[in-house]
């Protein structure tokens, strides 16, 4: 994966997605849904690295957000 901007690990971290989205969209220049693809590769490596960093628990992140 390419590399990304520090500002899209700040808005995985405290949950703001769709701000996340769009700095991996601006970032990369790639569709929506390669962004999606993205995001979850990423997120999944700070879940793994960095767990006491996020603001809600696995179960509550994804909650509410449909796409």
């Amino acid at each position: 994966m390419e590399e990304l901007p520090e500002s899209v690990d700040r808005h995985i971290l405290d949950h703001r997605i769709v701000p996340a989205l769009k700095a991996v969209r601006d970032a990369s220049g790639c569709t929506l849904h390669e962004a999606i693809d993205i995001f979850g590769v990423r997120y999944e490596e700070l879940r793994r690295d960095r767990p006491d960093d996020f603001l809600v628990s696995p179960e509550e992140y994804g909650r509410n957000v449909y796409t």
